[in-house]
Formats: structure tokens, sequence, C-alpha cells
């Protein structure tokens, strides 16, 4: 197949991507070595972490606004090389305080890039966009995959700042090749005041409408649970499942891989039979999936929940099309960035709901949790399949 500069384009941000997310996940590795050197609580710095992920999801509706005024190529341009730049800040902080803030301002760095470059994909791919999309997503488990070993490794080593300043090392070849090679798009809205997009009308009813709601819980449930999963998974393979923690690594690495896997698959079915009947498999997948690794023991329980876990955490390969399959062409940028805040900023209290369940009445009553949430969306996603509801 010819290569074709919309292929240059997945790839690139594929590649900003996975810088973003590199710059999100590399302090957590490392979070025993500042709290040392600070001088501070694991409370302090989970604090600055939570920041991180807060202001991460804030940016996801300016970063549209802006989209829309000076065009997609910029924004994902100064993410990319705002993400290297805060890192800096991080690994060269004199002071606890220089490293809050310099980790809440990489959190706002980051948080430009992924709605801007979905939008950006759907301008770019005419059809074939749940596909784009999965392959997009990959970015973020390949990070996941890869972030935790390199930090670690180079920590030991060498120290803590040098393993986050990985970071800014990866950002400088992506900010290169993107400027080099995506050319600049026209803006959407390149007249109209950003004060004129903030005003309250417009955005309760875009929120309001049936097929946005609609998939916004979608998003909300499966990234409430993706949250809780990242966060916890490791425990819970150790604690529950009882394995070691070096087994509780491999695993919990495993589930990464499979998921940026096969959601470029969930994409290309999203694309041929439909968002929603790609959504209910992703939904329901992950109900058994979550099932088996809490009630299943041994090899086969891991492997076949595994398996179909990340599978259902690919979600986003199709419930993201949904969103640009109802928003009008200018309304994509700041639309889906807006529902991305709204969304994200509820889910993002998975982690702490299912660790505070974990704590008071344990792992299969706070997994079951998750599998009762999961199941009530997959009955309302196979009802608007079914009945034709128009949602």
């Amino acid at each position: 197949m010819r290569w074709r500069y919309r292929e240059t384009v997945l790839a690139l941000v594929t590649l900003a991507f996975f810088v973003t997310m590199v710059g999100r996940l590399a302090i957590s590795p490392v979070v025993p070595e500042i709290t040392t050197e600070f001088e501070v609580s694991n409370a302090f710095v989970g604090a600055a972490l939570t920041g991180m992920w807060l202001t991460y999801a804030f940016a996801q509706f300016p970063s549209g606004l802006l989209a829309d005024r000076y065009g997609e190529r910029p924004i994902v341009l100064a993410s990319i090389a705002g993400t290297g730049l805060t890192s800096i800040l991080v690994v060269t902080a004199p002071t606890f305080g220089v490293f809050f803030l310099g980790t809440v301002s990489l959190g706002v760095m980051a948080g430009l890039h992924y709605s801007v470059a979905t939008t950006l994909l759907s301008r770019t791919y005419d059809d074939n966009l749940g596909t784009a999309v999965g392959v997009h997503n990959s970015g973020a488990p390949i990070a996941g995959l890869v972030t935790p070993v390199v930090v670690s490794w180079v920590a030991i080593r060498y120290g803590w700042r040098p393993a986050v300043a990985i970071t800014a090392i990866v950002a400088i070849p992506a900010t290169l090749l993107f400027a080099r090679y995506v050319r600049p798009t026209e803006p959407q809205r390149p007249d109209q005041r950003m004060r004129g997009r903030l005003e309250l009308g417009p955005i309760v009813e875009l929120l309001s409408r049936p097929k946005i709601a609609f998939t916004a819980v979608i998003a909300l449930v499966a990234d409430f649970t993706w949250q809780g999963l990242a966060s916890f998974l490791p425990t819970f393979f150790a604690v529950h499942r009882g394995h070691s923690a070096t087994l509780a690594g491999v695993v919990f690495a495993a589930y990464f891989v499979v998921q940026g896997i096969l959601q470029i698959w969930v994409g290309s079915l999203a694309d041929r039979y439909g968002r929603d009947r790609a959504i209910a498999l992703c939904f329901g997948t992950a109900i058994l999936g979550i099932a088996l690794l809490v009630g299943v023991p041994g090899p086969a329980g891991l492997v076949a929940g595994i398996l179909l876990l990340g599978l259902g955490m690919g979600w986003g390969a199709a419930v993201f099309p949904r969103f640009m399959d109802n928003l009008s062409a200018d309304e994509q940028g700041a639309g889906f960035g807006l529902v991305r805040t709204v969304y994200m900023i509820v889910a993002s209290t998975g982690s702490v709901v299912v660790g505070l369940l974990a704590d008071l009445f344990g792992w299969a009553v706070s997994f079951g949790a998750l599998i009762g949430l999961l199941g009530i969306v997959l009955v309302l996603v196979v009802a608007n399949i079914v009945f034709d509801l128009g949602y």
C-alpha cells in the first residue's frame, strides 16, 4: 500500500501522544526518591500528581477553542514542546514548590494534545476514523509499557532527575518531525473571539443534546473504570490473586500491550459495523475479563482475563469517533474538548472510589462495582441498538 500524507499525520500525532503520556507517567516510578530529596510526604507528591491529572482534564476544552482559532498544528506543536519544557522545570526544581508548579504545568501542556489531535484526524480521514483513532490511542499503552521500565532503570543508575528528563529527550525529535512534516490546517473559526465561545447557553445546549449526553455517559463510565484499573491492577494481582510483585508488574505490562494492539481492531469494527456495536463488544468483554480475574484462579483465568479486559479497555477507538459523528465540523475542536473536560473530571474519581471500596469491602466487591457500572451502560447501549432509540 502506498504511503500517503494522512499516514504521516497519523504516525506523528501517535508519536506526540506517546510523548505526552511519557511525561505524565515518568514521575510515578520515582516518587520515593522525590519524597526523600524534598523531605515531603507521599501525600504532598500525590497532591502534585492529582493536580497534574486535573489540569490535564481542564485543558481539553481550551485546547479545542485555540485550535478553532489558530488551527490544529500549532496547538499540537505547543503540546509536544511544552511537555518537554515543563518536564525540564520538574527535573531542575530546587524546591518542592517549584516541583509542584512544574508537575501541574506539565498536565496543562500534555492536555492540549488529545482533543486537538482527534479533530485533526477527523479532518484528515474522511473514512476509517475509528481505525485511525485506535492507532493514535496506541501511543498511550506503549508509553505505559515502556516508561516505568526505562525510568526505573535510569533512576537506579543516575537518579530520579535524569530519569524524568527522558520526557524532554523524546519530545525534541517528536516536535521537530511534527513541525517538518505536518501541514497547517485552516482554522474553523479564525475570527470569533474566545470570550464568545465561553457563554453558558451554547455550552449547555451542546452537552444536553441526547446523542452527545449519551456518549458522554458511556465515556464517563469507561474512563472511570480505566482510571480505577490503571491505579490498582498491580496491587490487585499481588493481594487478591497472590502473585509476586514481579509477576504482577509483568501482567500489568501485558495488559497495556493487549490494549494497545486490540484497540486498533476495535476502531476497525466501529468503522465497519457501527460505533454502538463496537462499544457493546468492549463493555461485554471488559465485564467478562474482570469477572475472570476476580473469580477464576490459575493461569487460564489470568490469561483469558487480561485478553478480554485489554480488548474491553480499547473502547476509546469506538467512543471518540461517536462524539465526532455527532458534532459538526466547526464544533469538533471545542465541542470534543468540552465533553472530554466534563467527563474526565468526574471519571478521575475512579482511583479514589476503587481504592476506598477495596479498603472497606475487599477487591472482589471493588472490582464487582466496576462490573455493575459497565453492565448498566451495556444494557443501555444494547437497548439503543435493538430499539433504535436515537441516542
